[in-house]
């Protein structure tokens, strides 16, 4: 007998009582074309065979999952590394936009726009523009702006048109919310290239299914050096959650594998400057799907805050929402103290230096006892090149 798939997406477009699309009429016909075609053009033989071909001689996967003696050793439990910072463009975040630049090319659209926090996923983004000749329009925070200047340099040089987003925090939210103006205004040669699994169905479900060929990877790499494709534990940061939805879908169902989600406390959870949403947030509505969602009593948009570009975002993607709702996952805040220590470990005892958003993940070994028996696996989302500056200025380099 089957197990029913209750941790993922129904027909309708919700993870039990979060997603859905809810839209300006203006988006309504963009919306439901995707809505109505994406699964189709992505089960088409073709797409497939392109975007695998993509995949593996573009991006360079499969990525490695590698087995961290020394960190392993420090915390006493076996820790594998699922090492998406190898990607060309040092992300998770090029697995979508290759799978959603193809399908804007399905869908006859000439002209792409994202929105990008810490802009890995505004680089992945322009790359792909680069590699299809398409228009690329990137809108990013003003503050994010002069925070990831390295980014934004590469995107420019990439043949993007980086616009500030100038109203509220000027973070993420502003960006995304600019991103969708411009929708609006541009609706029939437009495709918006969201990152993350945020946003009206079936954006969440669609980032979900391109990012999933990390636990697809993860089962059998797993096998081939455990004997097992089940680990005890998988363990990805959560902004909007594109990296951790990736890491966990082939495991949703499986109740052996715990998830641990690890969201960004800022200066401490309850200090007013936080982005740990599961634990401060409420049903509300942001970017067109119902979700858990950073707000005042009367339901305005707490402006979050967190030390990660990609990681300050109010609210968090609706199967997240549902993991934590349902406590499927486990839900951990951590804050910027403990996320640069942990950034720092893992530079030093394994010579690989984390970004600062996969950094909050690493921190969960300090937080959290494991077995010496277990099998635990953590996904790095991205290279810390883009953060230098960031952990320059905190350890006063």
């Amino acid at each position: 007998m089957t197990e029913i798939m209750i941790y993922n997406i129904n027909d309708k477009g919700y993870y039990g009582e979060f997603g859905g699309a809810y839209i300006p009429e203006m988006l309504y016909p963009n919306v439901e074309e995707l809505s109505q075609k994406y699964l189709a053009i992505m089960n088409e033989a073709s797409f497939q065979k392109e975007f695998n071909q993509l995949l593996k001689d573009y991006v360079g996967r499969p990525s490695p999952l590698y087995f961290a003696k020394r960190l392993s050793e420090k915390h006493n439990t076996k820790i594998y590394l699922k090492r998406e910072d190898l990607n060309h463009t040092g992300a998770h975040k090029v697995n979508n936009t290759i799978g959603q630049i193809l399908m804007a090319k399905s869908l006859g659209k000439t002209r792409i726009i994202a929105e990008t926090g810490a802009g890995q996923h505004g680089v992945a983004t322009a790359t792909v523009c680069a590699l299809m000749g398409m228009q690329c329009i990137v809108y990013m925070g003003a503050v994010d702006i002069e925070r990831q200047a390295p980014n934004v340099a590469r995107m420019k040089m990439l043949g993007a048109e980086v616009r500030p987003a100038l109203s509220g925090s000027k973070t993420l939210k502003d960006a995304t919310n600019e991103a969708i103006r411009d929708w609006i205004n541009n609706p029939t040669n437009t495709h918006y290239i969201i990152g993350s699994v945020v946003g009206p169905h079936p954006y969440p479900d669609m980032v979900a299914r391109f990012q999933a060929v990390i636990s697809e990877e993860i089962k059998w790499q797993l096998k081939d050096k455990e004997g097992t494709e089940t680990p005890d534990h998988v363990i990805a940061c959560v902004g909007g959650g594109s990296n951790a939805a990736g890491a966990f879908y082939h495991y949703l169902d499986d109740t052996n594998v715990n998830l641990i989600a690890v969201e960004a406390a800022g200066k401490g959870i309850h200090s007013g400057e936080s982005a740990a949403t599961s634990i401060l947030g409420r049903e509300g509505i942001i970017h067109g799907s119902k979700t858990l969602l950073m707000q005042t009593n009367d339901g305005q948009i707490t402006e979050p805050y967190s030390i990660s570009a990609g990681l300050d975002y109010p609210g968090v993607g609706p199967m997240h929402a549902h993991l934590y709702k349902t406590g499927r996952a486990e839900f951990l805040a951590v804050t910027d103290d403990e996320a640069m220590t942990a950034g720092l470990e893992l530079s030093q005892l394994e010579g690989i230096i984390p970004a600062i958003e996969t950094a909050h993940a690493l921190a969960v070994f300090d937080k959290k006892a494991f077995k010496a028996s277990d099998i635990v696996i953590l996904n790095v989302s991205g290279r810390g090149d883009k953060d230098l500056q960031n952990y320059i200025d905190y350890f006063k380099l």
